[in-house]
């Protein structure tokens, strides 16, 4: 009489490290994210705040802005997360395939290009904005206007370190499981800083 073998066990978050990781990146990221967002919600609070007590300086000021560039830069940000979305994806499928290269250092690189075209039109704008003597001692809407996008662009230049980081990370031919949680922490960076960006686009460009 033949002997049957148990059936294997199900693999549980103790054995299989991919499902005790259920979050993209590690827990750490994730802390400083919330926090980062908890502080950029007082921020918005802020404006709101400000749009509600003196409507009309807000509008006025507000008119002033260029909502095309404010435009443009929106959808680069976000076709530069659809780009990192998928080189973190291809950053997976690379894992174990001891090849080097594959799609994802080139969509980290065209990130990088739009994070580029972002931070060159903000220049333009800071520049045009300056010259037509609108600064942050003109009144409330542009102080908080240049400091609130001048905080977001510090974040999105070392979020541009960071990309950088990752394209140089996903040419490696021997990606393991570690490096790719490491691409999904900065690719979760990433995300907020594009997040961000799309609740600032709104609130100051567009609310009156």
């Amino acid at each position: 009489m033949s002997v049957q073998a148990p059936p294997a066990a199900a693999p549980t978050p103790a054995t299989d490290p991919d499902l005790a990781r259920k979050i993209p990146g590690e827990a750490g990221i994730w802390v400083f994210i919330l926090g980062d967002m908890l502080v950029f919600a007082i921020f918005f609070g802020m404006i709101v705040v400000l749009s509600a007590q003196h409507p009309e300086l807000f509008r006025e000021s507000q008119g002033h802005l260029n909502r095309t560039s404010g435009a443009v830069n929106t959808i680069l940000l976000l076709t530069s997360s659809v780009l990192v979305a998928f080189a973190v994806r291809a950053s997976r499928a690379q894992v174990g395939a001891r090849t080097a290269g594959g799609n994802a250092p080139r969509l980290f690189a065209w990130a990088l290009v739009c994070a580029g075209g972002f931070v060159i039109i903000k220049a333009i704008e800071y520049r045009a904005k300056l010259h037509a003597g609108f600064t942050p001692g003109t009144n409330d809407y542009f102080a908080y206007f240049y400091i609130f996008t001048g905080i977001h662009l510090l974040h999105l230049v070392i979020g541009m370190a960071v990309l950088t980081w990752l394209m140089r990370l996903s040419r490696r031919p021997d990606l393991t499981a570690r490096d790719t949680m490491f691409v999904e922490v900065g690719a979760s960076y990433w995300h907020m800083v594009d997040l961000l960006w799309i609740a600032l686009f709104p609130l100051l460009y567009l609310m009156s």
